[in-house]
């Protein structure tokens, strides 16, 4: 069964944007999981401009749900992954200029820098992921820092279209084979939404796609339940990718 892991960090935007208490994380993780979705997804970013220390430790405490936290290597988000645990933690590269992350981490470029981060999360019981291309060399490097799982950026196939999305398509592609082979588990993320998804189903062993921002915004059309249960019947059409 390939696993849906639902972003909501997007609910927060919601509620940061007039400073109120709602919309309510923790609801919208109970109405995700409610709908079949198998995890929630949240990104702490050091400038905090949606998700809260307050929702990961609100999340965390709820009973039932795998809490997978995206960060930064960043000493303050650091320790509060490690007093909290949560279930996974991928490792991601931020700007504080950015809109939504652009593009994956060098893992090979940063493998000394990340290497104490990565130790110290999996010495504390936590699965660790490192959102990467699919590059052999960033899969090899990630392989290296003892990462048991990748989560491959997909955003890049996602806003493309014709020949260039179908040469991305491809080397997603050859990710997931070169991955695999690498002893990783493979997840993919990040721009993912109904109209693309039968591309992404070809990516081979996949294990679990992170979805949030086109849920969210499906979500003002049909509700967030109705949005969870249609991206996952879609992504029943699953078979392992292309042979």
């Amino acid at each position: 069964m390939l696993r849906l892991g639902v972003n909501i960090d997007h609910v927060a935007t919601l509620r940061q944007a007039r400073g109120t208490a709602y919309p309510d994380l923790v609801e919208a993780a109970r109405v995700c999981m409610q709908s079949g979705a198998h995890g929630i997804t949240v990104h702490l970013r050091e400038d905090r401009r949606h998700v809260q220390e307050a929702d990961v430790r609100a999340l965390r405490a709820l009973p039932g749900v795998p809490l997978n936290l995206e960060m930064a290597n960043a000493p303050e988000i650091l320790a509060i992954a490690l007093e909290l645990r949560p279930d996974e933690v991928c490792l991601v590269p931020e700007r504080r200029q950015e809109r939504t992350t652009e593009g994956g981490l060098d893992a090979a470029g940063r493998e000394r820098d990340l290497r104490p981060c990565v130790e110290a999360l999996r010495s504390a019981g936590i699965a660790v992921s490192l959102f990467i291309e699919a590059d052999r060399r960033q899969l090899e490097a990630s392989a290296r820092l003892g990462a048991p799982y990748v989560e491959l950026h997909t955003g890049r196939y996602c806003d493309l279209a014709g020949a260039a999305a179908a040469a991305e398509l491809d080397r997603l592609v050859e990710g997931g084979r070169i991955g695999a082979a690498l002893g990783l588990r493979v997840n993919a993320g990040h721009g993912i939404n109904l109209a693309n998804l039968p591309g992404i189903l070809e990516i081979p062993h996949l294990d679990t796609l992170n979805i949030g921002h086109s849920l969210v915004c499906a979500a003002v059309f049909t509700g967030l339940g109705p949005a969870v249960r249609a991206m996952r019947g879609a992504m029943d059409a699953y078979r392992g990718g292309r042979a």
